[in-house]
Parts: C-alpha cells; sequence; structure tokens
C-alpha cells in the first residue's frame, strides 16, 4: 500500500503542474505550502478509499477484473473529493478542470504499470528458474485461509507454487483476488489435468472429517502432491498460516474421526490423584501420560525400565508445564522399574501411594516373543502379575490395564501371554476394592515398530516396500485417540471388565502401503517396488476384537464397548501360572509355548 500511495503522491504532483502552465519550482515557490498540505490531505482520502476497496489485500501476481475495476473505483471516487479539496485550497489560478481529469489517469497508469511490472519479472523467474521450481498448484478453499494463503504465496513463495486456480464448492466462477475459482471439489479429477497440476493445498481448516475424507479420496486417483492444512487454527494477518500446511499423512487417509471424551467424567478420577503409568517411555504409555497430564492430577509417576525414552517424556511435560500456567501446579517424576521386580514396585507403590495405575507396559513384537516365549510369559504375565498384586496391596483405586487384538484367538506367544493377563485382570474382578479394567484394540498408527515408520524408511531408501501378504489386513486407530478412549475407559471400570475400542474398517496392509508410496510422491512399481515377503512366525492373516463367548454392550461413548466378564476359579488359576513360573528354569520353548496356550484354552470356550 506504501508504494501505491507514493504513485498517487507523485500522480497529484504531476497533475498540479500540468494544471498551470507554469515552471514546477516557481509554483512550489509561491505556494508551496498549500501544494504540500494538499497532497497530505489526498494521500489521507486516497488510503481510506484504498481500504475499503480492499486495494491493499490484493494481490500483484494475480491481477485480475475484480481488482482491477476496484482500483478504479476506488480512484474515481477519490478523485472527486479531492477536486473539491483543490478548488478550495489552492488558488483559482490552479485548474481544476485539469487536475480531475489528469489525476485519475495518471495514478491508475502508475499503479498498474508497478503490478504489471512485478508480474512480469515473477514470471521471468519462474521461467529462469524451469518448470521445476515453481508447480502448478490448486488451492481448495476460497474461504479466508485460501485468500490469506494466496496473499502469503505472492510474497514469500516458499512452496513455489504456481497458483494457477482456487477450488470451492460455494464459488464457482468467481474470481478471488485475480485468481479464478475452477470448480468444485467434484471437478478436481477434470480441472488437474487440464491446468497441468502437480500439488494441491486443501485450506479449510473447518473442513468435516466425513469432507476431508472424500476430497483426499479423489486426490488419490491423481498423480499431485498434496498438502493439508491442520484444523482449527487461528487466521490472524500478519502470521504465517503456510506453516500450518503439512503432508497428508496415513492418518489423514484412514479418515479418524474426533474423539469425544466425558472431560467431567474422564477428570472425575484424575484430577487432583496420584496417577502411575507404567511402560511410560512407551509410544502407548507416554501418549496416556501426556492425556493424563491434561487433567492436572497430584502427581504422574512416570515408571518404565528405558531411561533414554522417560528422559525424552519429561523434556516433553517440562515443555507443555513452562507454557502453561495451569498447569504449574501438576508434579511429575520418573522411576526407572521393572515391572518383573515386585519389590521395586513396592517400593515405587510405597512412596508416591498412587490411586490410579495405567499399565501399559509389555513386550509386543511378535517375531521376537515367537523366538522367546519365555519373555513374553516373564513380562506380559507375571510382570503385570506382579503390578496387580501391588496395586491390590496398596488399595489402589482403578487399575486400567493396555491389551491388544491379539489376545483374541492367539496364534503367537506374544498374543497368548496377553490373553493370559485378561484372565487374571478378570480373576480379580470384584474380589477386591480396585476397580480392573483391560482396554483391547488394534494397531496404532506410527507406534515404535510398526508397518508405518518401517514403511516410510524403506521408501526414503529407494524401496522396495516390504509386507509379509498381499491379503493380510489390520485395524489401525491413532496413537492419541486410542490413548484418550483409555482415559475414558477407565472411569467405566468397575469389576475386570475388557473394553473394546471402535477401530473402524480393516486396512489391507498391501493398500497402506500403496498410499504411502503415493503421498511421498512416487509411484507403485515404478518408482517404489511392493514385495512380498511371505507371513511371519505367529503372524496372523486378520485380527479379531472378541471372543465368540463375548457379548460386547454399548458404553455411553459409541466408540467403547463392554464385554462380558469370566467366572475365573482363582485356586485353579493359581495352580496354572504356578507350574508356568517353574517351567519357565527347566523346560523348553515349545513346551512353555505348549502349556501356555494350553491354560488360555480352557477360557476361550
Amino acid at each position: 500500500m506504501m508504494i501505491d500511495l507514493f504513485i498517487v503522491a507523485l500522480g497529484t504532483l504531476a497533475s498540479i503542474f500540468l494544471g498551470r502552465n507554469s515552471y514546477p519550482l516557481e509554483m512550489l515557490e509561491n505556494h508551496g505550502v498549500s501544494i504540500l498540505e494538499f497532497v497530505v490531505l489526498s494521500l489521507f482520502i486516497y488510503g481510506i478509499l484504498f481500504k475499503i476497496f480492499g486495494i491493499n489485500k490484493s494481490l500483484w501476481s494475480y491481477l485480475g477484473v475484480t481488482e482491477i475495476v476496484n482500483i478504479c473505483t476506488s480512484i474515481l471516487i477519490a478523485d472527486l473529493f479531492c477536486g473539491v479539496l483543490y478548488q478550495f485550497m489552492l488558488p483559482d489560478t490552479f485548474s481544476n478542470v485539469r487536475f480531475v481529469i489528469f489525476a485519475p489517469l495518471l495514478i491508475v497508469a502508475g499503479i498498474m504499470f508497478i503490478r504489471m511490472l512485478y508480474r512480469a519479472l515473477r514470471e521471468r523467474e519462474n521461467n529462469i528458474h524451469g518448470k521445476n521450481a515453481y508447480k502448478n498448484t490448486l488451492i481448495i478453499g476460497a474461504g479466508d485461509a485460501g485468500y490469506i494463503l494466496l496473499k502469503e504465496l505472492s510474497k514469500n513463495n516458499v512452496f513455489k507454487a504456481n497458483v494457477v486456480g482456487l477450488i470451492d464448492d460455494n464459488r464457482k466462477n468467481s474470481i478471488i483476488s485475480g485468481v479464478n475459482v475452477l470448480g468444485t471439489t467434484y471437478d478436481l479429477l477434470k480441472i488437474i489435468p487440464k491446468h497441468e497440476v502437480e500439488q494441491v493445498f486443501l485450506a479449510i481448516p473447518s473442513i468435516s472429517t466425513k469432507d476431508k475424507n472424500r476430497i483426499l479420496n479423489i486426490l488419490k486417483e491423481a498423480d499431485v502432491q498434496v498438502k493439508v492444512m491442520g484444523s482449527g487454527i487461528a487466521l490472524e494477518e500478519g502470521e504465517s498460516i503456510s506453516k500450518h500446511l503439512k503432508d497428508v499423512s496415513i492418518e489423514d487417509l484412514l479418515g479418524r474421526g474426533e474423539v469425544k471424551l466425558s472431560q467431567g467424567e474422564v477428570q472425575s478420577y484424575i484430577k487432583g490423584k496420584s496417577v502411575l503409568v507404567t511402560g511410560a517411555g512407551g509410544s502407548i504409555g507416554s501418549q496416556i501420560a501426556r492425556e493424563v497430564f491434561k487433567f492436572k492430577p497430584k502427581q504422574l509417576v512416570l515408571v518404565d525400565i528405558n531411561e533414554n525414552s522417560l528422559y525424552m517424556l519429561e523434556r516433553d511435560l517440562d515443555f507443555e508445564k513452562s507454557h502453561a500456567k495451569e498447569y504449574e501446579q501438576v508434579n511429575y517424576i520418573s522411576e526407572i522399574v521393572s515391572i518383573r521386580e515386585k519389590a521395586a514396585l513396592k517400593e515405587v507403590f510405597e512412596k508416591y501411594k498412587p490411586d490410579v495405575v495405567f499399565h501399559a507396559a509389555a513386550h509386543k513384537h511378535v517375531p521376537l516373543m515367537e523366538r522367546r516365549p519365555q519373555e513374553a510369559i516373564k513380562n506380559n504375565v507375571f510382570g503385570t502379575k506382579n503390578v496387580m498384586d501391588v496395586a491390590i496391596e496398596y488399595e489402589v483405586e482403578r487399575f486400567i490395564m493396555i491389551s491388544t487384538d491379539k489376545a483374541v484367538n492367539p496364534t503367537n506367544a506374544m498374543g497368548a501371554s496377553k490373553r493370559l493377563t485378561e484372565i487374571i485382570l478378570q480373576s480379580k474382578g470384584a474380589k477386591y476394592k480396585t476397580k480392573f479394567a483391560a482396554v483391547r484394540f488394534g494397531n496404532v498408527l506410527g507406534s515404535n515398530g510398526s508397518v508405518i515408520p518401517i514403511f516410510k524408511e524403506q521408501i526414503k531408501k529407494g524401496g522396495p516396500v516390504t509386507i509379509t501378504h498381499k491379503n493380510i489386513i489390520r485395524y489401525f486407530m491413532t496413537i492419541p485417540e486410542a490413548s484418550q478412549l483409555v482415559l475414558q475407559a477407565g472411569y467405566y471400570a468397575s469389576s475386570g471388565e475388557i473394553f473394546l475400542l471402535d477401530m473402524g474398517e480393516p486396512v489391507k496392509i498391501i493398500d497402506l502401503a500403496t498410499n504411502l508410496i503415493k503421498l511421498s510422491g512416487l509411484e507403485p512399481y515404478k518408482d517404489i517396488d511392493i514385495e512380498e515377503i511371505g507371513l511371519r512366525p505367529g503372524e496372523k492373516m486378520y485380527e479379531e476384537l472378541s471372543l465368540d463367548y463375548e457379548n460386547s454392550e454399548k458404553t455411553d461413548n459409541k466408540m467403547i464397548y463392554k464385554n462380558t466378564t469370566l467366572d475365573i476359579d482363582i485356586a485353579t488359576l493359581d495352580k496354572q501360572l504356578e507350574k508356568l513360573r517353574t517351567m519357565l528354569g527347566n523346560s523348553t520353548n515349545e513346551d512353555i509355548r505348549k502349556y501356555l496356550f494350553e491354560v488360555i484354552g480352557k477360557y476361550n470356550s
């Protein structure tokens, strides 16, 4: 706008001088003060009208009919006001008529010239750098976010985007800052090839999950790179909005909706309480700790055997605490403890007197546990039993255990060990003061050792992406989603229930691999190959969430279901566990594995 006002000042002075057959210096010498006052007031008038007509917001790179009309209209109106002002402020010897004619012509010409020059220089730069430097780009969303993004790209084009058009379902055939709205999202597959589009920015922060999924599914069919604007961002001028654009993630493609927690219910059993999280350094455990932190417990005890992961979690919580006064009173402490060491667990429980325990510590990698089933039993079964027993001894109010869909009709030692922990938990049932519950769910996206990070690493290295079988399917949800639902399920805990999380529709792993390759801007089987390597030991083609005898009931949260509980003979179970413990020291892997499945088989029918 400052450049525009500078042009106005020059145009105004030139029009004054053209209005009289005198030398400019002579005019300034005789009427300098009056001329200066007039120019200043003229700038004020033009500035107001430029603001009203949005000239200060117009993008020089995208000069269109709308902008030209607004520029001419604002200048003509300003010229009328200045013509009246001219009549009163300057002597009669100056020609008012000539000024009113010359001023708008000179100012319009100057403002249009500077914009056309900028556009020409920009196009020349694009041509010099070549097509690879600037990519033909579509912006989906012609609302506030799309407009601000368009404006920002004209000044600081960090994405090297040559915006060829906008897409909006409600503004077809409109022009926004000189850029045409080419059509609706339903026209994308026609518009993209027609305009040789290479990248697409989805700039609708308020978009619903349903519409977002629909658009992303359309874009999957096009050979374009896609960036998505985060939801719920503050659209303030002056702040970079492009920083909110991110590459489309696999989470976006899976289209998981937002979790709706009952804040009051979760807060009722966490706020002001002592909460202990085992496995706090793991993917799920650390996120549960972060979610618990938000509900302001009196203290948060982070238990894990991995010192590095606990250190990183503490750093994250330090950052949160330092940037939000509401968390100043939340205390958290890390304890390096193995759940296999019952005496060490007692020390921690004695010291912190936890009211609530979230038990996330476990061995989870199927192939590794197949080689050493006794390690799965030592950690997942007897380690978990240690935590339960100590929780009972110290009269913990609630004990929430993380389980897995691999515990349902297990075919591997890891799944069988987790099923046995569910049985142990259900045996506690309503027999103790502590309210026990397990939460069972499938794979979480991005967890340590899961397929997503592995696929990304393989793509980064140039492939191939390896899958075990082309028809294998899995359930997926995000880590924050799973962790938040665990907290909600914790409120429903009563007498040894097993809660199931709604995992949505199962996903074929080969589709997951294909989508990740496409999201990286590459073509499957051309740029990156996908190879089948065969099922791993103990791996299933598909996972289940419930056993045949289990009847799922709805809870107040539509994402959480409750299974019926077992009536378990504790004396019999204790004898089975004792025999299993004895076998760990003097039996073969095969014998241990066989007896483990024998035990759980008696409870699965």
